[in-house]
């Protein structure tokens, strides 16, 4: 019998954070997409972010919706193909450089983020009571984002001599 020389943490311990966060992330989408479902909305749940920032520029390129959304060009350009493929939104490809296209919402895709809007005013609700139930996560969230782009983790903490 080999004795153990590692107490690994367990994992609803603090260093998974990113796990935890995660982990509610997917649950909002998952339960996100059964009220899509029911309303009729056919825009990906993790996509909604992007679609609105798109019909608010009227037109975008990848890195343009990248900028905006504070995400990588890479992640924005996984979403694109879905958005094409449910006729959502549309491209042309820039004028001035052959290699980068511009993309802007077709009727289809506004008129999908018109129902959007009015769920919207739903999930604000449901949040509202989660809220009283937890207190505000958001709030949470993005105080937390705050602090480690003033200190990111790796400056709090105390390396070994």
């Amino acid at each position: 019998m080999t004795k153990k020389t590692h107490s690994p943490a367990a994992i609803d311990d603090a260093v998974f954070l990113g796990r935890a966060v995660e982990r509610l992330s997917i649950l909002i989408a998952e339960q996100s997409r059964i009220v899509f479902d029911t309303m009729g909305i056919v825009i990906p749940v993790r996509s909604c972010s992007l679609m609105t920032v798109l019909a608010t520029l009227g037109a975008a390129s990848a890195s343009d919706l990248a900028r905006e959304l504070g995400h990588s060009h890479q992640l924005v350009m996984q979403k694109i193909p879905k958005l094409l493929r449910l006729g959502l939104i549309q491209y042309r490809n820039d004028d001035h450089d052959a290699r980068r296209r511009i993309f802007m919402p077709t009727e289809e895709g506004l008129s999908q983020l018109a129902k959007f809007e009015q769920c919207t005013v739903l999930i604000r609700e449901a949040y509202a009571g989660l809220f009283a139930e937890v207190g505000d996560v958001r709030q949470f969230v993005d105080r937390a984002t705050d602090a480690l782009n003033e200190k990111p983790l790796d400056k709090r903490i105390n390396s070994p001599a």
